[in-house]
């Protein structure tokens, strides 16, 4: 196996990059100008971007961990790079639970940081994210969902300023008249707000919020402002503290008890 050493940004895309640290057995963080990908023996184990919530927002925001709870975690586990392992041996949450979560969050994060393919900025071999193994996800994987995703909101709205740009509204329907999930995103469009923040509000995934985004912005009643992009760290660390959510997502709630129960 070839050792992979610390790059220099270049113009190669972040895909290619992957696919052949995954065929080295890399491990390391890789990073970009929307995030970074975290790998182990070749597999992604977790993607962290600011233009998604991360797994602290999904469980804390839908009710599904107590905030102590899940700081406890960090501060007992985050520098031994073992928070999710923290979680499960405390009893504060279910393995499977845990799973779905981090999925779903690593899933969110890699359509922004993978699905527009921007170039890489470097590869830091052995860093390891604070999460610690939670489950491994085979690149080719991570990256064809990345692109079932573009293609899926494409076809809804073919705005990529959606995802991106804080939102405004324009006059139309009142929410009420809208499905749940949809009114429920609209409410959230004040011309400040991005998709990652209307999605941290409503404590449900990202993608899902995007869906209902971009299906708003093709009725007309959506549209974007200019983009005022957040400064992305590319050094691991805990994310900052969640703040107290408008209106939990009890959908996202019943699915991680649904997954915990079918266990």
């Amino acid at each position: 196996m070839i050792t992979p050493t610390r790059t220099a940004r270049t113009d190669e895309p972040a895909s290619a990059l992957l696919g052949t640290l995954a065929a080295q057995g890399a491990s390391g963080a890789l990073s970009t100008e929307a995030g970074i990908v975290y790998l182990a023996a070749g597999h992604v184990v977790h993607v962290e971007s600011a233009l998604a919530p991360d797994i602290g927002d999904l469980l804390t925001h839908s009710g599904a961990l107590a905030p102590d709870g899940w700081w406890e975690a960090i501060d007992q586990a985050g520098r031994r790079c073992r928070v999710g392992r923290q979680l499960v041996d405390s009893g504060h949450l279910a393995v499977g639970a845990l799973e779905l979560c981090h999925l779903g969050a690593l899933f969110d994060a890699a359509y922004f940081v993978l699905a527009h393919d921007g170039p890489a900025l470097r590869f830091r071999p052995g860093v390891s994210h604070w999460l610690g193994g939670v489950r491994a996800v085979p690149v080719d994987t991570v990256l064809r969902e990345s692109r079932r995703r573009r293609e899926l909101l494409h076809r809804i709205c073919p705005e990529p300023a959606i995802d991106l740009a804080p939102l405004a509204r324009v006059p139309g329907p009142d929410p009420a008249d809208l499905p749940a999930r949809r009114g429920r995103a609209l409410a959230q469009v004040d011309g400040v707000r991005t998709a990652a923040q209307i999605a941290t509000v409503l404590a449900c995934r990202t993608f899902h919020t995007l869906v209902e985004l971009r299906r708003l912005a093709a009725a007309g009643l959506v549209v974007p402002k200019d983009p005022a992009p957040a400064p992305v760290s590319a050094e691991p660390g805990p994310a900052p503290r969640p703040t107290v959510p408008d209106e939990p997502d009890t959908a996202l709630l019943r699915r991680l008890l649904h997954a915990l129960e079918a266990l």
